[in-house]
């Protein structure tokens, strides 16, 4: 059960609401978006059939809801949402595009990665200082020397950016520099990590795990949002399936699925899933045209001796096809290419909010 409250509803009136849920055993989650606040009913649903929510000063509706998952599903929150990072949406009205280097190794290159992401119009860098691996012996990261290079190459660049978080211990310490947190595929039911990302308060990319289903990555997502934290978007980045032409099957099909299950933004990896710099752009192609509200893609400036994925990063020739390939398929669905908005500018990033 969801208790949605009016667009001015005060603190006191969700203060009141808590306090009832909690006086009859129940326990109340509030997810504070910019428009509504929602709170979360967990507990036996006998326990709540005798309070009158509907007649609480500042209730708009009080939602009974089938799917497992409370606060992130269309049922509680029928229009989609927006999260922001920085001065940048990505949502459904836009498609904003995020590249930068899949791993750190370097200020030079950093710089010339996160500068060819600018170049194709990215608004939202990235770049992996942590680095999660299928084998021990394989290029781990730099740790937080790698996440303070990224930090002052965004900065100079003057753009928000996500890097993945791999361990709860890490959290504070991401959470302090980076603008949005992402928790990859290894980790998706990492459920510690996800409970301590959503705490830290900033926006969160979750990319859905190798053999996941949508229920269990929507699942996951919830885990994120049940710490009040709204600020969630959801990545298709490829499962495993039997075909070996192909690093992972990007799951096209999955961001229509999510996107009718849930109000969340939902973007595609075409990087990892195809494993290969020619697959990058066609998979670009497929993704927006179904829906993808953006797309994250690895750049590097010398792949032939990068640390990491390599033979899947987009090189300087690609980058006016990239910038193109985001503007034609973009426009073709009827949105627009998400652009930085300054006048939302407030002192320092990491204040965003969940449309």
């Amino acid at each position: 059960m969801v208790v949605v409250m009016r667009g001015g509803a005060s603190g006191t009136d969700v203060d009141k609401v808590v306090k009832a849920i909690s006086e009859v055993g129940g326990d109340a989650f509030v997810s504070r978006g910019k428009h509504q606040t929602i709170i979360g009913l967990v507990g036996d649903p006998t326990q709540f059939a005798e309070l009158p929510l509907h007649a609480f000063p500042g209730v708009e509706d009080v939602i009974s809801v089938s799917k497992p998952y409370k606060l992130v599903s269309t049922e509680t929150h029928p229009r989609p949402s927006t999260v922001w990072v920085g001065d940048t949406p990505i949502g459904r009205d836009t498609v904003t595009l995020l590249a930068g280097p899949c791993a750190v190794e370097s200020v030079e290159q950093t710089e010339a990665a996160c500068g060819l992401a600018v170049e194709a119009g990215a608004t939202i860098l990235r770049g992996g200082a942590y680095k999660p691996r299928t084998s021990p012996y394989a290029f781990q990261g730099l740790g937080e020397p790698g996440l303070d290079i990224l930090h002052g190459v965004a900065r100079d660049l003057d753009r928000p950016f996500v890097t993945e978080v791999v361990t709860p211990a890490d959290v504070d310490v991401v959470a302090a520099k980076a603008d949005m947190l992402q928790i990859g595929a290894r980790n998706m039911q990492n459920f510690q990590l996800l409970k301590e990302v959503g705490m830290a308060g900033k926006p969160v990319l979750l990319k859905r795990g190798l053999t996941a289903t949508i229920d269990e990555w929507i699942m996951a997502a919830e885990y994120i949002a049940h710490t009040g934290n709204l600020q969630v978007v959801l990545c298709e980045r490829g499962i495993r399936t039997y075909e070996p032409s192909t690093r992972n099957t990007l799951d096209v099909s999955a961001v229509p699925v999510a996107q009718s299950l849930t109000h969340l933004p939902v973007i595609v990896d075409p990087s990892h899933s195809g494993g290969k710099r020619e697959l990058v752009l066609p998979l670009i192609r497929a993704g927006i045209a179904v829906g993808a509200d953006g797309v994250i893609v690895d750049v590097h400036n010398r792949p032939e001796t990068a640390l990491c994925d390599g033979p899947q990063a987009l090189v300087k020739d690609d980058m006016l096809h990239l910038r193109e390939t985001v503007s034609r398929y973009a426009s073709a669905g009827g949105r627009e290419v998400a652009t930085v908005d300054r006048t939302r500018r407030s002192g320092a990033w990491g204040r965003s909010a969940t449309a």
